[in-house]
């Protein structure tokens, strides 16, 4: 197959428009968007690898687990990462089929559900701080750690939540599938919600772990990982801005590695938001020499084309 091999990394929450309307046709009414867009960059003739988010998706399936706690066993945490991959997957594969359908293109869309080789020394796992699932009091919270042995934290002045470790991504277990289906002219959904946590034993076998995975950090990986071309982070922002919220607030078109990290260490960028999307960029772009781009979903193909988004470069 000819064309460049973008990767495009799309958050969960770019599924849910509206917090008051999270049901599954509503989100897949935001999947046909974004499938909208990129079926744009596909029918110029590039090829694509989708990564997504799932965030709020993996909190409602503990939602639900929790209340269904009495009659119902509880859902690990790998398994939650598993599910998602296959919704969200379904919903991506479906608006992307569709898409192909209305312009007459050949293509097909094919969700992979991708297991992420992590390290099991990782240090998340000693020190728990990624918190999912809802709030809860500071009672419930301590009767949940002593009867499942979550680990909890009090998270902001809002509440109690329960914290999971998030160690590094080492490896992408699929990686082989996932290119073969991408070279065969496929648009591959992979390594979704940074894909399912696994280790391996002292014999070599895999077996998954209570974590969760950085999206981003696990994209950049994959995009390393099948030598792609260009390494797309898509957000709620058409460009990345320096004083986020100040007075002073202003859109940047490009930077350089060096300025990132310098913009970085400033605290330009919010650690549970915008900063790990730009440590993902880098770590790509450092490796590869490659283009890493942050824009949201309506200015993908304009960003490919140098007219919208920021721009990372060496």
């Amino acid at each position: 197959m000819n064309g460049r091999l973008i990767v495009i990394a799309i958050g969960g929450n770019s599924l849910i428009e509206d917090p008051k309307k999270v049901t599954v046709d509503a989100q897949y009414r935001a999947a046909e968007k974004t499938a909208h867009h990129i079926a744009t960059i596909i029918e110029n003739g590039d090829r694509v690898v989708i990564v997504h988010g799932n965030g709020p998706q993996v909190g409602y399936i503990l939602l639900r687990s929790e209340y269904a706690r009495k009659i119902l066993h509880a859902v690990p945490l790998d398994s939650c990462v598993a599910d998602t991959q296959g919704a969200i997957g379904y919903q991506l594969q479906k608006a992307l089929d569709n898409e192909f359908m209305q312009r007459g293109l050949p293509n097909r869309a094919v969700t992979v559900v991708t297991q992420v080789e992590v390290s099991a020394d990782d240090p998340s796992f000693s020190d728990p701080t990624k918190p999912i699932g809802s709030f809860m009091t500071e009672e419930d919270a301590l009767d949940h750690q002593r009867t499942f042995g979550w680990a909890v934290k009090e998270d902001a002045g809002r509440g109690w939540r329960r914290v999971v470790p998030s160690p590094k991504p080492v490896s992408i277990i699929e990686l082989d599938t996932i290119r073969f289906l991408s070279e065969s002219g496929a648009a591959v959904i992979a390594a979704g919600g940074g894909g399912i946590p696994v280790i391996r034993d002292e014999e070599g076998a895999l077996w998954g772990k209570e974590a969760v995975i950085d999206k981003d950090l696990a994209a950049a990986i994959l995009a390393k990982s099948l030598n792609a071309d260009a390494f797309i982070i898509s957000t709620a922002v058409e460009k990345v801005c320096l004083d986020f919220n100040k007075p002073t607030q202003r859109a940047i078109d490009s930077m350089t590695v060096e300025e990132a990290r310098k913009y970085s260490e400033d605290g330009q960028f919010a650690p549970g938001s915008m900063l790990p999307k730009i440590q993902a960029l880098v770590d790509f772009v450092e490796s590869t020499g490659k283009l890493g781009m942050v824009t949201d979903p309506e200015h993908i193909p304009d960003a490919l084309k140098g007219l919208s988004g920021t721009r990372i470069t060496r």
